[in-house]
């Protein structure tokens, strides 16, 4: 069966986004026969480590994720980003089919857990744990960000190594999947610290990866600093410079163009998409957009959604939410960036100004999604941030499309609740994207000796989220064909589905490794 994107173009606002470029072609597909079986796992089953009844499909999968809940049940994470996507792929796996593939493909082809010692202002000695969970490399070398956060752990990390494995096959480059990081917070720490301990975290870590083997980048609390500290330490160990070790670095050593910006401009172009060709609205201009988050990817989704005329009615922090009814002008926007990027504060900071009184309010300890009356909720903070009663508050106030920027960012409870009533979903690992999409395109370049201009590059993210939200529809429709018609798929079930195919086929060809 073959398989060809799909035929509808679409004339695009001429808001200087750059005109979409060559389509990348889809994979064929083999069919397979649909049975559909639920079963029901709860706390009399031993699997009380969820907030909710996990619902697994189907009989053929059971058993592994049976394995799952036995050897990590101390991973809620990782066990909800599992139980969530075979779930969703259930008619793939009928029958017992990719039986031997699943089995490896839920255990990471490596962990490693070590010490990072480094010292403080003050010459005391401090210890954090460092990770990298390097997941699977049957597309290319391990490619993933590492976190800097308290609330890192081991199953935070392999959630998202697992999530990561099915974003990175969809962007169609040769991209195998790892995540890592440590529990160090950079917050309120000065450069020295920061830089110490980013050198002895690569101390152990540069054993481990290299331009054909695993390629790190950024994530929460890693960026251009911490790149560049990592980066000038691998350099004096190795003896060599080799840019295409790293993705997110400055440009003056080899980084790519819109690298800080793709994970949030990816967004926008995904629901772009989604709200055209699902008949929400001709564009987005003039939508009441809801985001969550106020750092690197709230930032830019922000500013992208203000070029195509959309209004930015919320961005929120762990403290609070800051709510425009009117919609954050650019000038607004250009402030809270300098507020947050150079300053360090928090957004409740923000209103202390008299010139955003009454335009610009600040609502402490809560959260974007009850604020007011919004078209589009992009969830971009951190994963679980948006529950059932964010869910229903949402469908009530109008919502008729989410996206998600952060990592599984909102419940399975939520996601069942939208896709009940009918709200389009735009699932992260097909959303968010654009960040690992221009990180692949900065290891071409690196690898090429080149650098492309920020035209070319965003020329090649549109094309490359378009072609990812066209795989989501195809995905769907397969699911939908393989059911035999009695369940309609979603952009959800669809990423899940050809983000697997495409791991599957080459794993499968690669034998039992």
């Amino acid at each position: 069966m073959s398989l060809s994107r799909s035929k509808v173009v679409h004339k695009r606002c001429a808001v200087g986004v750059p005109a979409r470029v060559g389509a990348l072609p889809l994979r064929q597909r083999a069919p397979l026969r649909s049975v559909r079986r639920a079963v029901s796992l709860g706390p009399e089953d031993g699997c009380d480590i969820m907030s909710q009844r996990v619902v697994l499909c189907p009989e053929a999968p059971i058993k592994e994720l049976a394995r799952v809940f036995e050897k990590d049940a101390m991973e809620p994470e990782f066990i909800q980003a599992v139980s969530e996507t075979l779930t969703s792929i259930e008619p793939l796996l009928a029958d017992g089919a990719h039986t031997d593939t699943l089995q490896r493909l839920l255990e990471p082809e490596r962990v490693l857990i070590f010490r990072v010692p480094w010292t403080d202002d003050q010459g005391i000695l401090q210890v954090n744990r460092g990770y990298r969970v390097q997941m699977n490399s049957a597309l290319g070398p391990y490619k993933g960000g590492l976190r800097f956060h308290p609330s890192v752990n081991l199953s935070i990390l392999k959630f998202l190594a697992f999530e990561q494995t099915f974003k990175n096959a969809l962007t169609g480059l040769q991209l195998g999947a790892g995540k890592g990081g440590s529990d160090f917070d950079p917050k309120n720490k000065s450069d020295g610290e920061v830089m110490r301990f980013c050198q002895s975290f690569m101390t152990e870590l540069h054993k481990h990866i290299g331009p054909e083997i695993d390629v790190p980048a950024g994530d929460i609390g890693v960026g251009g600093r911490e790149i560049g500290y990592m980066y000038g330490q691998y350099k004096r160990l190795v003896g060599k410079f080799d840019a295409g070790v790293l993705t997110g670095k400055a440009k003056s050593y080899g980084g790519s163009e819109i690298r800080p910006e793709a994970t949030g401009y990816g967004l926008v172009y995904f629901l772009n998409e989604m709200v055209i060709r699902k008949d929400i609205a001709p564009s987005l201009k003039g939508l009441r957009c809801a985001i969550s988050g106020s750092g690197n990817v709230s930032q830019f989704a922000a500013e992208k959604l203000q070029k195509f005329g959309a209004l930015v009615m919320t961005l929120s922090d762990s403290s609070g939410t800051l709510y425009c009814q009117s919609g954050f002008t650019e000038e607004d926007l250009e402030k809270i960036c300098h507020l947050k990027n150079k300053l360090g504060g928090r957004l409740s900071e923000f209103t202390q100004s008299q010139e955003f009184h009454g335009r610009i309010v600040y609502f402490a300890g809560q959260k974007p999604w009850q604020m007011g009356q919004f078209d589009v909720a992009l969830p971009c903070a951190t994963q679980n941030e948006l529950d059932y009663a964010d869910a229903v508050a949402l469908v009530e106030s109008g919502c008729m499309a989410v996206g998600e920027g952060a990592n599984m960012p909102s419940t399975p409870e939520a996601i069942a609740y939208f896709e009940e009533h009918k709200v389009h979903f735009g699932p992260a690992k097909a959303a968010n994207a654009g960040g690992v999409a221009v990180s692949g395109l900065e290891m071409i370049q690196n690898a090429q000796g080149v650098h492309w201009s920020r035209q070319e590059v965003e020329e090649k993210l549109w094309t490359l989220m378009v072609n990812i939200y066209d795989q989501c529809e195809e995905g769907a429709r397969i699911l939908t064909e393989k059911s035999g018609g009695k369940h309609q798929y979603t952009l959800r079930n669809g990423a899940d589905a050809m983000g697997f195919l495409r791991v599957a086929e080459a794993m499968e060809a690669q034998g039992y490794v």
